[in-house]
């Protein structure tokens, strides 16, 4: 038997059951991801499988890097095949790491090759996955339709034209991708080397001039309505915490004329502005119906070295230990009290509050949608088998899984879709093993419907997409 076979992560016939029937068969919405909107809309073709799998992949590269790596093998300049072979060689010593388990999931699912990667057959398995990337089955159109993804919810700044999702809204794609407005750059104040060219790149696409506050306001309201033009449901915050300081509109005035003029923010100062700009990304997301999203807890950055080196985004992030219930609870409080909370799901990066996150959730819940207020799926370090199941129980302990709105990619990588087929196994092998223990009703008619709401029909009613 292969290492990737048909029950595969399902201990139970109950597992089997509900994978099969239930899980299985449903169709994917990617709610939220980095790929490229560019390699869509020019519907890429790889041309081997360092581009696809291995071009921007941090996971790869700390795993490289743990086991004595050099960096011109991951980011550096090396060939692209012996990249690939220091990544063969490095997948055996991943035994018991999540990268264990998606490496072998993706060769089956992408190029049907169950082999165990290593270094002996690694030649094999490069020369058999090229020769099947020169199939249009597995361009990035392809590989859409292949796994049949309904939609894709990419990561987009509001500075940044939306070219390339005009390109794809007139191409045909059955699979419907939108822009998600995240504007993580303005909220740095602190650093006017990066806001002033940030800003200055926003005024010219939304074609504002902004020399005070208000006139950044409107144009970050300008560029909201034109990802709602597209389509655009949802907005997106990476933040180190939520931000729930009290800050006044001459306060925020001030902070802003200080940071144009090329002096940098206080810790205070970029505290305080940047609550007081949530405030105004929620009140934009509760007038149109979207959904926010708040991923929180990371510590980003944490080699200056690395940083300096290579930029970010290369692997030198890792969970945060911040404080996060009392912010959380204060921002989401102060959007209800002026009744513009939006639809939002909040991320942990630290699963040592997602006791406190599944409980906060319950304060806001107002009736008007079910599971209005979510506690989102495991995130980065966090979307592998155990913490898959330490959110769940998280959740179905203080709140409702029925509502849950299930799995996301968060990747860079066309190479990602199989994480989908990797979560539902959880969830199925989680419910299953709970009906054969009696914990559960054996109804296969019950739990089945809740692994096809949890897997795809919870977040086709939640996004409110047009599929």
């Amino acid at each position: 038997m292969s290492f990737i076979h048909d029950d595969f992560l399902l201990e139970t016939k109950a597992a089997r059951l509900l994978f099969h029937t239930y899980a299985a068969p449903q169709p994917i919405i990617d709610y939220h991801c980095h790929l490229p909107p560019k390699d869509v809309a020019e519907d890429r073709r790889f041309a081997n499988l360092f581009e696809i799998w291995l071009e921007g992949d941090h996971y790869k590269w700390r795993a490289m890097r743990a086991s004595g790596i050099d960096e011109r093998f991951c980011t550096g300049s090396a060939d692209p095949y012996d990249k690939f072979l220091a990544w063969a060689g490095t997948v055996p010593q991943c035994l018991r790491n999540p990268l264990y388990h998606w490496t072998h999931l993706e060769l089956k699912r992408y190029f049907g090759i169950d082999d165990l990667l290593n270094e002996k057959t690694a030649q094999s398995v490069w020369e058999r996955a090229n020769e099947k990337l020169k199939t249009s089955q597995l361009s990035a159109k392809g590989i859409l339709g292949k796994f049949c993804v309904k939609a894709v919810c990419t990561t987009d700044d509001p500075a940044d034209p939306l070219t390339y999702h005009e390109t794809i809204a007139a191409s045909g794609l059955a699979t419907r991708i939108y822009p998600t407005f995240r504007a993580d750059r303005v909220m740095d104040p602190h650093q006017p080397e990066v806001f002033n060219p940030w800003i200055d790149r926003l005024a010219k696409t939304a074609n504002v001039h902004i020399a005070k506050l208000q006139d950044l306001l409107d144009a970050l309201g300008k560029r909201h309505q034109a990802f709602h033009d597209f389509g655009g449901r949802l907005s997106d915050h990476g933040l180190d915490q939520a931000y729930a300081a009290d800050c006044t509109d001459d306060r925020a005035r001030a902070i802003f004329d200080k940071a144009r003029a090329g002096t940098p923010a206080t810790a205070d100062e970029r505290e305080a502005f940047a609550s007081y700009l949530m405030v105004f990304f929620g009140r934009l997301d509760a007038e149109k119906g979207w959904t926010k999203q708040l991923h929180l807890g990371a510590r980003r950055n944490a080699n200056t070295r690395g940083l300096k080196k290579l930029g970010r985004d290369v692997g030198y992030d890792s969970i945060g230990d911040l404080p996060q219930v009392d912010s959380l609870g204060r921002y989401l409080d102060r959007l209800e009290q002026e009744n513009a909370l939006p639809k939002t799901v909040i991320y942990s990066l630290n699963p040592a509050d997602n006791y406190a996150f599944a409980t906060m959730i319950g304060n806001f819940q107002d009736g008007s949608v079910a599971g209005k207020i979510q506690f989102g799926s495991g995130w980065w370090f966090l979307d592998q088998k155990e913490a898959m199941e330490w959110q769940m129980n998280a959740l179905s302990n203080n709140g409702l899984l029925a509502h849950f709105v299930g799995m996301l990619t968060d990747s860079r990588s066309f190479m990602s879709y199989p994480r989908h087929e990797y979560f539902r196994r959880v969830l199925c092998n989680l419910l299953g093993r709970e009906m054969e223990n009696g914990e559960l009703p054996n109804d296969e008619a019950m739990i089945g419907a809740l692994v096809e709401k949890i897997c795809y029909k919870n977040a086709e009613r939640f996004f409110g997409l047009q599929l």
